[in-house]
């Protein structure tokens, strides 16, 4: 995708900045919001939790942006931190507000792409306009662009401020917690990426085979718990999922990540299904915008744009919503 360079936005291909080693750009903005507005472990103070203040800009396809999106939901945040939903295509301008199914417009500022958000909290900002963004109303100022950090945020900052009840980074398994994320981020959730745009047999080779290996230490892991961390849903959980959700879909097929699909792996299988039936994380996922905009969006990989027919997936989610979700229809 482009970026924007002393705040003006140069055109390129959705995915031409990537390469065989996907490096995640780091996050430019790295504020905190905190129960009292003292500044978080990076950044500057002046951010205080407050129901309505902050508003979340994300993409239902983008898994890093979905970590935040569970969050919320478990923490009963979706009428604190309210949201913006951009398109699932993303093309030469990046992430845009086009009008479309699931899509909720920039209700801050009617913007048409997401790179006038970074360009209005910084005029002269350099880099990729990327999701998630945590905006604060008060002070007109993105908060973060980090993802990890905004998923802790939501965790613990609101508590004070009508978010429900629960700690899904506890004490007592945090050295446990940031072991699994480490692993998970680099050789599932950024592995998934790195196999999918290598350019060479070599890196490809390098890189599907510490993916699979993960992945079968993840399966006997699970074979022993109902969650990575025991019996308690954690944040190493939300990161997986979101990988997990997204790879019989699209990382299998279109990112050539074809050892074995999650469905072959008993344990991981039933893990994914397991978290998909919760009502309220069911609401984040959308099979629609995913395969579109995978598959409609990288376009060095997938040149004609195809849509697929399948594969169908059955998650046996519950709800109106969960069930609509779970059976994926065609384009």
């Amino acid at each position: 995708m482009g970026q924007l360079i002393e705040g003006v936005w140069h055109e390129s291909e959705p995915d031409a900045t990537y390469d065989s080693r996907h490096v995640r750009p780091d996050a430019a903005f790295r504020n905190w919001v905190t129960a009292d507005g003292r500044p978080g472990p990076t950044g500057h103070d002046g951010f205080a939790a407050a129901k309505g203040r902050y508003h979340l800009y994300v993409s239902l396809a983008c898994p890093w942006a979905h970590q935040t999106l569970l969050m919320r939901a478990l923490k009963g945040l979706t009428d604190i931190v309210s949201i913006s939903i951009t398109h699932w295509l993303m093309n030469e301008q990046g992430w845009t507000f086009a009008p479309g199914e699931g899509v909720v417009p920039d209700l801050l500022f009617n913007s048409r792409f997401l790179h006038e958000v970074y360009a209005r909290a910084d005029s002269v900002y350099t880099g990729r306009a990327t999701v998630p963004i945590l905006w604060d109303r008060h002070t007109q100022a993105i908060v973060s662009n980090e993802s990890a950090d905004i998923v802790r945020m939501f965790n613990s900052s609101f508590d004070s401020a009508g978010a429900t009840a629960g700690d899904f980074y506890p004490k007592d398994l945090r050295s446990e917690i940031d072991a699994l994320n480490a692993r998970i981020n680099d050789s599932v959730n950024s592995g998934v990426y790195r196999v999918g745009f290598a350019s060479n047999q070599q890196t490809y080779d390098e890189s599907v085979m510490p993916l699979f290996e993960t992945l079968d230490w993840l399966e006997e892991r699970l074979s022993h718990s109902r969650f990575l961390c025991g019996d308690r849903i954690t944040e190493a959980d939300i990161r997986l999922f979101v990988t997990l959700v997204r790879f019989d879909l699209v990382y299998f097929g279109l990112f050539k990540c074809n050892l074995r699909r999650i469905i072959d792996y008993p344990h991981l299988w039933a893990y994914t299904r397991d978290i998909i039936q919760w009502p309220d994380l069911a609401q984040t996922v959308d099979f629609v915008h995913i395969r579109r905009h995978y598959y409609m969006s990288y376009r060095r990989i997938n040149p004609t744009g195809i849509l697929p027919a399948g594969p169908l997936v059955e998650f046996d989610a519950p709800s109106e919503r969960g069930r609509d979700i779970a059976r994926l229809l065609t384009f």
